[in-house]
């Protein structure tokens, strides 16, 4: 057996032992093992890439697009008032901005505040525009809310009746003095339901015993809710 293990080479006439296989294959991984491995090594790398490069990317580019669209809004109007020896780019933003932080001050003023209600009342009396308008001043209001409005998307959870499940949400309206009379009964609070993943929830009429407060800045319950519990604080750094 030995002498079948070792080939003669006739020039030196030495004997060299031949290599072994078994002890190769035991040593090296098969080729489409190491393949599989080069492939996920690989596919980590890219993906590590695409996390890093795609939310700054998009950031980047809502951010131009803003910029933009405000700089063509306003500076399309409002530049013509700056002699041109003085123009930069940005400008119309920049104007933009002031004349927003004036009409701020000027309805701190009555007499504006009283022409300025007087034209939303002229605006409110059409029908489409009313409702248009309606939502975006509700909804800018929840952004810019007062003392009065500290209530406003409070994050609570609601217990499912004969369940232990639990639904996060946030409260929407409690003074329901302007809708219609019966559209909210004793003790109810208007309280929305966001659906994770996508643009959508639940809004319900729910009674304010059965609410259970949480205490979770409206920011990061909404990010918990969307994401369905994957993120909850701030952006995490990828290791």
């Amino acid at each position: 057996m030995a002498a079948k293990r070792l080939s003669v080479i006739a020039n030196c006439g030495t004997f060299v032992p031949e290599p072994s296989v078994a002890a190769t294959d035991a040593t090296d991984p098969p080729v489409s093992l190491r393949e599989s491995l080069h492939v996920k090594v690989i596919g980590k790398i890219f993906a590590s890439g695409l996390l890093a490069v795609v939310p700054i990317a998009a950031t980047l580019y809502l951010l131009v697009w803003m910029f933009t669209t405000a700089e063509n809004l306003f500076g399309s109007f409002l530049v013509e008032l700056v002699p041109r020896g003085v123009r930069f780019p940005g400008i119309g933003v920049v104007l933009g901005v002031l004349g927003i932080f004036c009409v701020g001050l000027l309805m701190r003023a009555w007499i504006f505040r009283t022409l300025f209600h007087r034209l939303e009342d002229a605006v409110m009396s059409v029908p489409l525009i009313k409702s248009v308008y309606s939502a975006l001043k509700d909804f800018f209001g929840l952004i810019t809310r007062n003392g009065q409005q500290q209530d406003l998307l409070r994050v609570v959870a609601l217990t499912l009746p004969g369940s232990g499940l639990r639904l996060i949400g946030f409260v929407t309206r409690r003074d329901f003095s302007m809708l219609p009379e019966g559209i909210a009964r004793e003790g109810e609070v208007m309280v929305y339901f966001p659906m994770s993943y996508q643009i959508g929830g639940y809004t319900m009429f729910v009674p304010e015993s059965q609410l259970e407060t949480i205490d979770m800045p409206r920011e990061a319950a909404m990010r918990f809710a969307l994401t369905a519990g994957v993120n909850a604080g701030p952006p995490q750094r990828s290791a």
